[in-house]
């Protein structure tokens, strides 16, 4: 950890990692110079089995075959989109973009007509690279239904075409993009609304993803199983880029499926997992179902949301090690803070960690802007190397999110103490209004999560009619048993004040989320306003 005493929530840039102004084909050809043999990506088929392997060597050569491929049909600067699940195309596709000077617009694999129309014109692209089908999903039929309405595509391209998309690469020449400049268009997750698209740079994805997999403990040679959604930062910045800065070996799987995951993890030795808290579940049942051996693994991290006491302590039953929080938004490249390997238990849980390298961190009072005290709650700003250049063809929101002193407002709202570790309190537009009293959702999430016998929770502002709002508190089960609303207002009662006791106590079985796998809140309130959830009662008086 980094040893600070601080008076106020600001926490000034601390060293780490080496700070090195570089670009995405830089950080390739870093990594090919220093183990030109090591093994880069392994692809993994839904079996498990290993299908095709590219070495730090093979691996430059095809994204510089690619990158002249891009740079015969797309201008430097032109935006194409990937609409495609987790191939190694696609990993191929986005170092070549970052040789070529070409910015790549990442889509969800399991977006519709509507939602892949407003991508493609928002963010002007003039391409689409694509694959076949996923999930059921017909992909290649929504593309062309989609394209077909949009003169602005040049080119349809099909991933796995190897002549299609490698055609022209004798005719395109190598470009030299700067570290500051454009690389990717990543669209926010949309957990409560339509997404926005952030404009990322090299220099933010590269040095970001670098300093997160040390304070991870990924070193050169690692084994790990990629498995996060390529079209979110976790996947294609953190993951993808993480492994060049370090030289590790990615095995890439095609999608989730944990009980996979555990056998490629046994048989393979991976050392480091990246999850969200609920693939983690998955993954620790899947170990408790197949009693795989999991001992090669030293290093486990999560983001997306608080991790449970009873999760992290599963972790460490199971699989032997602590989980490491690592908290940010698409906005910062993605990471602001992060847990380091020896946190306490405490600090692990009830904490994001400090922040990451070379990043000021400071919590600000909504309405003035100002640093407030330590310990006093304030929105979570950050300013460094990994803040955004905007939002694309959107300076009102941009403005908005980025201030005039360059600070970035994530809308998350926490608290500082005085060693800069940073607790998460509740967002700012999710803040629930009871009877003229705010009351913020992470802060009663996370004394919920001290239960046991729950997994995971949401909690969401819901209408009423005597007090404004009320609190919805939806809930995943550990195990087969469900504590009743009675049990579950008396555990919450012990903790919080009683305006802060939820007024419904509702479980699920699963949750809406988002591609990368977070929870919908804004999906839960319009379900519970559908009435979906009828046959849940408030849970008695609160007083």
């Amino acid at each position: 950890m980094y040893k600070v005493q601080l008076s106020d929530a600001y926490f000034p840039a601390q060293e780490g990692p080496p700070q090195r102004l570089m670009t995405v084909g830089a950080s390739l050809r870093e990594a090919a110079t220093v183990a030109p043999e090591r093994p880069a990506i392994k692809e993994l088929l839904s079996d498990g089995t290993i299908e095709r392997v590219w070495t730090y060597r093979t691996l430059l050569e095809d994204t510089e075959r690619l990158a002249r491929a891009l740079a015969s049909r797309h201008a430097e600067g032109a935006r194409v989109a990937v609409y495609a699940n987790n191939v190694p195309e696609w990993l191929l596709l986005e170092y070549a973009c970052g040789l070529a000077g070409v910015t790549l617009v990442t889509v969800n694999p399991a977006y519709q007509k509507r939602e892949l129309k407003y991508v493609l014109e928002q963010s002007s692209s003039e391409a689409i690279y694509y694959v076949g089908e996923f999930r059921g999903n017909p992909m290649r039929e929504i593309s062309d239904a989609v394209c077909d309405e949009l003169p602005a595509i040049k080119h349809r391209i099909l991933l796995t075409d190897h002549h299609a998309l490698f055609d022209g690469f004798a005719r395109g020449e190598m470009r030299d993009p700067k570290p500051g400049d454009p690389i990717q268009i990543q669209y926010t997750s949309g957990t409560t609304g339509f997404p926005k698209g952030a404009i990322l740079h090299h220099q933010g994805l590269v040095q970001n993803s670098y300093d997160y997999v040390i304070r991870a403990g990924v070193g050169p040679g690692d084994v790990f199983v990629h498995h996060m959604p390529m079209f979110h930062t976790s996947g294609c910045a953190l993951l993808a880029l993480g492994c060049l800065g370090v030289g590790a070996t990615m095995l890439l799987a095609p999608a989730f499926d944990p009980d996979m995951i555990v056998r490629v993890i046994a048989r393979e030795r991976s050392k480091f997992v990246l999850g969200v808290p609920t693939m983690l579940v998955a993954l620790i049942d899947a170990v408790e179902r197949s009693g795989a051996d999991m001992s090669s693994v030293r290093s486990i991290s999560s983001g997306g949301a608080m991790v449970a006491p009873e999760l992290c302590r599963r972790a460490k039953a199971v699989l032997n090690t602590p989980i490491q929080i690592v908290y940010g938004q698409t906005e910062s490249s993605p990471a602001i803070t992060q847990a380091w390997p020896d946190d306490s238990l405490e600090d692990m849980t009830q904490t994001i960690g400090q922040p990451v390298a070379h990043t000021e961190v400071s919590m600000r009072d909504p309405q003035t802007n100002r640093v407030v005290p330590i310990g006093i709650q304030g929105e979570i700003c950050s300013r460094g190397y990994n803040t955004m250049l905007g939002y694309n063809d959107n300076p009102e929101a941009t403005a908005k999110a980025i201030d005039k002193d360059g600070w970035l407002h994530t809308g998350d709202l926490g608290t500082m103490d005085a060693r800069g570790y940073v607790k998460i309190t509740g967002r700012v537009k999710e803040m629930i209004i009871r009877g003229g009293e705010n009351l913020f959702p992470a802060e009663i999430e996370n004394a919920i999560l001290e239960h046991e016998l729950v997994a995971e929770v949401a909690v969401v502002g819901v209408p009423d009619e005597r007090w404004g709002e009320q609190a919805a508190c939806f809930m995943r089960a550990s195990g087969a048993t469900r504590p009743d609303a009675e049990t579950l207002k008396a555990f919450i009662r012990e903790r919080l004040s009683p305006q802060k006791t939820p007024a419904y106590w509702i479980w699920v079985e699963q949750w809406p989320l988002t591609g990368s796998g977070k929870i919908q809140k804004f999906k839960l309130r319009e379900a519970f306003e559908n009435g979906e959830y009828h046959n849940q009662t408030p849970a008695g008086p609160l007083h």
